[in-house]
């Protein structure tokens, strides 16, 4: 975290618009970054103003920001929420327009303004990956800009930058990984080299997650997990993602829940209704989590059952309405889930109405 300083003397950087949030700001991450740059010789400049589920109001804030003070570097410090914003903000500073512009695969014509990720959190890999998600407010939903141009240009990434999470958002990010690896696993766009990768990620989470949900100060646990989101990371940015965040973004854009916590919540019921087109591969990460699967299982069984047991272990609960879902919210969902990209690339095709009966199973 300490280096970011000689990166922005390497890029020449004056202005520097820092990316963050108030619990980051809070943990004292954000001020290190801002020393390390005032030292280098640049200006930086914070913008904290981001929520958990990043608004395209808040890129726009930042972009405002970003321009008034003819920042030429862009430094994003914290979860998946503010590198998805400075990511956005990134956009817009040379794309111009709305965020809201560029949803969907491939709208990004021009070069963004470079962007440094230094993650405090272990799962969303927006750091290295190709997608960023913004919760369009008025719509209550979550969009996805998919583009090469989002890769960030460097990610400083330190395990110890983790080690202020709490329980909660250990979990949530955590199962966030776990999602990221098995997406891309069964992914119609997979490859052998994001089949190793994922496979990595999953092992690393059903070793690592439990013991640094359990004991934060565990460093090990945390390198593991950091790892993992890496590994995981580079799986879904090249092989994507399918149902479970299709389903994902459609909730928490209605009820503005943590992502990884409905990546958690649906992962299970997704894979029972994906297994039957990606059976061996469902067997695959259900070993990788240490389940065999028995004589009388279903397709997918085996690895629902480890992603339930893990669920358990670091003290989620297993039903939607338990974060607020309502059955009478259910059919917006589900056509929402339908029309999000991510759906390109998972190894079933559904209807809204099927996509409707698992968010219904899983209520």
């Amino acid at each position: 975290m300490d280096l970011v300083g000689s990166y922005v003397q390497g890029y020449g950087a004056r202005n520097v618009l820092v990316v963050s949030d108030p619990g980051v700001a809070r943990a004292g991450w954000a001020s290190r970054v801002l020393e390390s740059i005032a030292a280098a010789g640049a200006r930086p400049l914070l913008f904290d103003g981001v929520s958990p589920n990043p608004r395209a109001a808040e890129v726009a804030a930042g972009l405002e920001l970003c321009r008034s003070h003819g920042c030429d570097l862009i430094v994003a410090v914290g979860g998946g929420s503010p590198m998805d914003c400075a990511k956005g903000i990134a956009v817009c500073s040379t794309n111009g327009g709305s965020i809201l512009d560029y949803e969907g695969i491939d709208k990004i014509r021009l070069p963004t303004l470079p962007l440094l990720c230094i993650p405090t959190t272990a799962g969303s890999a927006a750091d290295i990956s190709q997608f960023a998600i913004i919760t369009d407010l008025p719509r209550r939903i979550k969009i996805a800009v998919i583009s090469r141009r989002l890769v960030p240009d460097v990610a400083l990434v330190d395990p110890a930058a983790t080690g202020t999470m709490d329980r909660e958002l250990t979990a949530a990010t955590g199962m966030d990984a776990l999602c990221h690896a098995a997406e891309a696993y069964v992914s119609t766009g997979a490859s052998p080299l994001t089949d190793l990768a994922a496979l990595r990620a999953t092992t690393l989470i059903a070793r690592g997650l439990f013991r640094a949900w359990n004991d934060g100060s565990d460093g090990e646990a945390r390198d593991m997990m950091t790892l993992a989101s890496l590994f995981a990371g580079k799986a879904f940015s090249n092989a994507s993602l399918g149902l479970v965040h299709s389903m994902a973004h459609a909730l928490g854009g209605l009820i503005d829940a943590p992502h990884g916590l409905c990546n958690a919540l649906l992962l299970e019921a997704v894979a029972l209704v994906n297994a039957p087109a990606a059976v061996a591969r469902y067997e695959d990460l259900a070993r990788a989590m240490g389940e065999e699967s028995r004589r009388d299982d279903e397709p997918g069984a085996a690895y629902a059952r480890a992603v339930s047991r893990l669920r358990a272990k670091i003290g989620m609960g297993d039903r939607l309405a338990a974060i607020g879902l309502r059955p009478q919210d259910i059919p917006t969902l589900a056509l929402n889930a339908s029309r999000d990209p991510c759906m390109a690339t998972n190894p079933r095709r559904l209807s809204p109405e099927e996509i409707g009966d698992i968010y219904a199973g899983a209520l």
